[in-house]
């Protein structure tokens, strides 16, 4: 898909306006406790009140969202792993499962939620008594608030299961308490639904700005949560699908579309595309910079972060496909000359005119496969730099798909579409026409559920999304031991799957922690317990 310029300038326009008016929109101080409510309120009397309280929002969320703090939970599934020292303690705590209350990334990640969800309790609370001429732009800026604010509760309760809800900005709550996973749920639902009734049907290119098909898409996924091991509601499945459906039967209203060619979604010129359900949007010229792709994803050997790394089990296991060489990079161009009698190595952004290709167990640092959706392209030219205008794809519409296939499976409602949207991401991922029927490819019979969760598995590798699908079919010990005995490369197994050659290579970062469902959730952050000592509450 060709990138849409009236789109982009109307993005960037938005995001640029977000850094100027994030610290003065909310009527809060940043640096007060993150859950406690207090918040002076002052009512808004004109639509720009309004505007730039929301605005604010999104100001919060890109400074919350920039740098990968904001998904240091991803890191605990078995297709992410990091650095094996450095300066990625805290990433390796999530990675090997021992998450310790004084984690660093917790404690950020928590108070720049509960920052963003008071600025939206804030703009709530001021436009109580606000009336505008344009209805549906004052519907509109307050369907946006409930999305965020849904949206953001979910995004904190799939870390720390069950969380605080904070709806007030009155007073202060010296007696903060833990809601119950059922409550946190039920509060989520009501914020999407409210945002899906006053939201329009269509927004901008990518959804920066959510629509209606965004916060009914979110829901999908809130029930297939639901509906797993945090809530265990098996009757959500049923909504999970009629959601995902609802999305589906009218994609064309909300602008939502599978892109062609999944190698070229991560593409930075095309980073506002129809696969966007909900995007955070990024510009590094604007001041407004992305810090989790480029150089981070590459090894200390070629100048790189090394904070994001493919674990090696999961990329052996990925079946071979276009989709994988668009996921991953196995080997690195380099150019090399000769300075002062030694070699000087440089990566270069085009692999035809490169000196040679090194694969990455040649590695000299630590040998890991490289997330082509992190490095980018070699062609993107990224992969030396730490600032991006890499957009975040929060939520793509191959996942409204793959929950409906999943869920209709689950709930015991299989249908011909179900099938159909299952196969329309087979047909991509082997670089087929995705809505042409392909006999050698597609799927009609099996459980289409367990077909779908592994489909999400390769889907979505690289994206932050694995452990919450691992946490939810209880998993977690199924995939992480998996790990043990760490085997790599060419290990060969015998027919009971037991290792039958040394491996040449481990996994960097063992797991230490349990892989059983005590350890599923991380704690609340110490320092948040020490203000509020009942958020320690274990019953």
């Amino acid at each position: 898909m060709n990138l849409n310029k009236k789109n982009i300038t109307k993005c960037l326009a938005f995001i640029s306006l977000s850094l100027s008016v994030v610290f003065q929109s909310c009527d809060i101080d940043l640096e007060e406790n993150a859950a406690t409510n207090n918040a002076v309120i002052k009512p808004y009397e004109i639509q720009e009140d309004l505007e730039y309280g929301v605005t604010g929002i999104y100001g919060q969320l890109r400074q919350a969202a920039w740098m990968t703090t904001f998904y240091v939970n991803a890191w605990s599934g078995d297709d992410i792993t990091t650095h094996k020292a450095s300066n990625k303690a805290d990433f390796r705590e999530y990675d090997q499962r021992a998450v310790s209350n004084g984690n660093s990334r917790t404690a950020t990640n928590w108070r720049g939620v509960y920052s963003m969800i008071r600025a939206a309790n804030t703009v709530l609370a001021s436009s109580e008594s606000l009336t505008l001429e344009d209805k549906t732009l004052q519907d509109q800026l307050l369907g946006e608030t409930y999305f965020l604010r849904g949206t953001l509760f979910f995004h904190l309760t799939r870390i720390h299961g069950r969380i605080p809800l904070t709806l007030d900005v009155s007073t202060p709550d010296p007696e903060l308490t833990l809601a119950t996973q059922q409550q946190v749920y039920e509060q989520i639902e009501s914020d999407l639904l409210t945002a899906e009734g006053m939201l329009p049907g269509k927004t901008d290119l990518g959804a920066v700005k959510p629509n209606s098909g965004s916060a009914r898409a979110l829901l999908a996924r809130l029930y297939l949560d639901w509906a797993g091991f945090q809530g265990g509601d098996v009757t959500k499945y049923a909504d999970a699908a009629s959601s995902a459906k609802q999305v589906i039967d009218n994609k064309a209203t909300h602008g939502f579309e599978l892109v062609d060619d999944f190698d070229d979604i991560f593409k930075s010129n095309n980073r506002f595309n129809s696969e966007g359900v909900w995007s955070i949007a990024y510009c590094s010229s604007c001041g407004l910079a992305n810090r989790k792709y480029g150089k981070l994803g590459l090894p200390g050997d070629f100048a790189g972060w090394q904070e994001t790394f493919a674990e090696i089990r999961f990329f052996e296991d990925f079946p071979d496909s276009p989709r994988k060489d668009a996921t991953y990079h196995s080997e690195i161009p380099v150019n090399v000359e000769i300075v002062d009698g030694s070699e000087k190595i440089t990566v270069t952004s085009d692999p035809s005119s490169a000196d040679k290709m090194i694969p990455w167990t040649e590695f000299k640092d630590q040998q890991n496969p490289l997330f082509k959706k992190i490095v980018g392209p070699w062609e993107d030219n990224i992969f030396g730099v730490f600032e991006t205008d890499r957009n975040d794809f929060y939520m793509r519409y191959a996942e409204v798909l793959l929950i409906y296939a999943e869920a209709s499976g689950r709930s015991g409602n299989v249908t011909a579409d179900s099938w159909e949207a299952l196969n329309m991401i087979r047909r991509r991922a082997e670089g087929l026409p995705y809505a042409t029927p392909n006999a050698g490819v597609d799927l009609t019979s099996g459980d289409i559920a367990e077909l779908a969760f592994t489909e999400r598995k390769w889907e979505f590798a690289g994206e932050f999304l694995r452990w919450y699908d691992l946490v939810r079919m209880e998993r977690v010990s199924d995939a992480l031991s998996n790990r043990a005995p760490q085997s790599s490369i060419g290990t060969i197994y015998d027919t009971d799957g037991n290792p039958t050659a040394t491996p040449i290579t481990t996994a960097s970062n063992p797991v230490l922690g349990s892989l059983g469902t005590d350890n599923y959730f991380v704690g609340i952050p110490a320092g948040e317990i020490a203000k509020h000592p009942a958020l320690g509450a274990t019953d």
